[in-house]
Parts: C-alpha cells; sequence; structure tokens
C-alpha cells in the first residue's frame, strides 16, 4: 500500500505513523529523519540541507523531491510505503503523482488527521513543558499552526479531487484514533 500521513504538527503522526507501517509491513518515510540522517552522515545532500536549515529556511523543492523520489526507489519501499511530512505542498504533491505514475502505479491513500486548533496548541504546549522546549511558546505554536493550515488547504484540496483523501478524527485517546484509522486501512483495502 502507498499511503501518506498529514495533520498539524501535534496530531500523533509519528505514533501512529509507527503502527500504520508495522501493520502493513511498510517503509515509513519521515523527510525530517532523512534530513538528520544526510545531515549527521554529513553527504552532499546533508550539506545542502544544513546551509538551509541552520539559517531556519525551508529546503528547497527540488532538493526535496529529490530525496525521496530517491529514497522511494529504495527496495523496501517497492512493496508500499508510508510518507511523512511530504508532500507539503501543491508542486511536492504533482511531483509524487508524476513519479508514481512513472512507476505505472498510484497513491493508495492521503491520511489526514483531523485535530483542531485549540486542541493542537494544547497538546504543544503540554509537550513543550514536558519536554523541557523553551523556544515553543504559545507565540510560536500559534504562528506554526497558522502556517500549517494554510499550506495544508490546498493539499487536500488535490486529493479530495483526486478521490484519496482519508479524513480521520484525531482527537482522543491513542487506541481510539487507531481503531479509526485501521477502520480507513480495512476500507481502503478491500477496494484494492
Amino acid at each position: 500500500m502507498k499511503l501518506i500521513i498529514m495533520g498539524p504538527p501535534g496530531a500523533g503522526k509519528g505514533t501512529h505513523a509507527t503502527n500504520i507501517s508495522q501493520r502493513l509491513g511498510v517503509a515509513w518515510i519521515s523527510t525530517g529523519d532523512i534530513f538528520r540522517h544526510h545531515k549527521a552522515a554529513q553527504t552532499d545532500f546533508g550539506k545542502l540541507i544544513a546551509s538551509y536549515i541552520d539559517k531556519g529556511e525551508f529546503v528547497p523543492d527540488e532538493v526535496t523531491d529529490r530525496i525521496v523520489c530517491d529514497r522511494l526507489e529504495q527496495a523496501d519501499a517497492k512493496q508500499g510505503f508510508l510518507l511523512d511530512g511530504y508532500p507539503r505542498n501543491l508542486s511536492q504533491a504533482e511531483v509524487l503523482r508524476k513519479f508514481l505514475t512513472d512507476k505505472s502505479t498510484c497513491l493508495d491513500a492521503a491520511l489526514y488527521l483531523e485535530v483542531p486548533p485549540e486542541e493542537v496548541k494544547q497538546r504543544l504546549l503540554h509537550r513543550a513543558v514536558v519536554q523541557g522546549r523553551a523556544d515553543d511558546t504559545e507565540e510560536v505554536i500559534t504562528h506554526r499552526l497558522e502556517v500549517f493550515f494554510n499550506s495544508t488547504k490546498p493539499l487536500l484540496d488535490f486529493y479530495a479531487q483526486e478521490g484519496s483523501l482519508r479524513q480521520i478524527d484525531g482527537v482522543g485517546e491513542i487506541p481510539e484514533i487507531a481503531a479509526r484509522i485501521s477502520a480507513v486501512l480495512d476500507e481502503i483495502e478491500s477496494k484494492r
């Protein structure tokens, strides 16, 4: 199965992505993890990525697209994958669609964990206290959420038009949300 998982910061993507990838036996591909790996290994990509991240800038789409497409070529991703953190905009979504089309395949679903902004803010403020993240102030979190929701709406529309968007209520206890995700995955599997 070929999936992407989206949701605001603090929606629980990492928690649920682990469970999804284990259940389906697919590669969980996190762009953040890939960036950190290349940066730590000081690869050519890592040096390029660091030149942006260290200045607080976004890694350009062309670089991110190349890194993700290269990762999707690896053996463990050929049988299926769960992308986390990609695509982040319409340009990247188009690149992913073309990449998959060129491989005579397509995305099975775009999973979106819906969590209201106020709930997300409370989760992130709690996480900041628990993890001692002084930079996660209410002001910073509010800004991050505004950026996220503004940039994500076009992606949700894109995947809704393709018929692959699956919106999942991301509020509740982890087992409740996992059960909702499982029901959606069952539905997708039954239609394959």
